[in-house]
């Protein structure tokens, strides 16, 4: 079922090789909530993970992955962690990979699941909006929720040359691509509508 998930995918022509690559290691089915989903895991299409939060359609995991062009040994930021998929995708792809989740739920299943699954990755439980500054600069940062506006503290995480890939806006959500130029100057690119479950209004508390 994977197979053919990738194969479809790949007919596409919409992504990068080495992110579908890196998608047919990550068994999906082990992210999903519920068991009752598991003869669903490999359709493309977005499912329950707890706390009110959904894994992201495999399509738009790698449209995202893909823009964000990985290479190996980079320092990547992914905010919302969720149930680990993505950060097992970037895992696959040789980064390190700095994660955080501001649901606590999420936060504590994932910590468990990832390094049982043989997954590395530095998770943080915390507002994302603030990223991981102690572990800043970043060659590249992925949002994986949608964002009401492009975060500034993010932007102030990423190295000159790097890129932040982010959906942005209320509802339907733009995927923007933003490359630091420079330490005020940004090239952004929209690259599609999506729909992603919003950043949490109430930042300054967690859950």
């Amino acid at each position: 079922m994977r197979k053919n998930l990738i194969n479809a995918l790949r007919n596409k022509e919409l992504y990068e090789e080495q992110v579908l690559d890196a998608m047919n290691l990550v068994p999906r089915h082990l992210f999903i909530d519920s068991s009752a989903f598991l003869e669903f895991a490999y359709q493309d299409a977005a499912f329950p993970i707890g706390a009110g939060q959904t894994i992201s359609h495999p399509s738009t995991v790698a449209w995202q992955t893909s823009l964000l062009n990985v290479k190996k040994g980079e320092r990547v930021l992914e905010i919302g962690t969720g149930c680990g998929f993505q950060t097992a995708v970037l895992c696959e792809l040789k980064a390190k990979v700095y994660t955080i989740e501001r649901q606590r739920e999420l936060y504590m299943k994932t910590k468990r699941l990832l390094p049982e699954m043989g997954y590395r990755a530095h998770l943080y439980y915390g507002d994302g909006y603030k990223g991981i500054p102690q572990w800043a600069p970043y060659d590249k940062v992925i949002v994986t929720c949608g964002a009401p506006k492009i975060p500034e503290d993010l932007l102030a995480q990423l190295v000159v040359g790097g890129v932040m890939v982010v959906p942005v806006g209320e509802g339907t959500q733009t995927m923007m691509l933003i490359e630091k130029r420079g330490e005020d100057e940004y090239d952004i690119q929209e690259c599609g509508d999506f729909s992603f479950v919003p950043m949490l209004p109430d930042r300054d508390g967690l859950l």
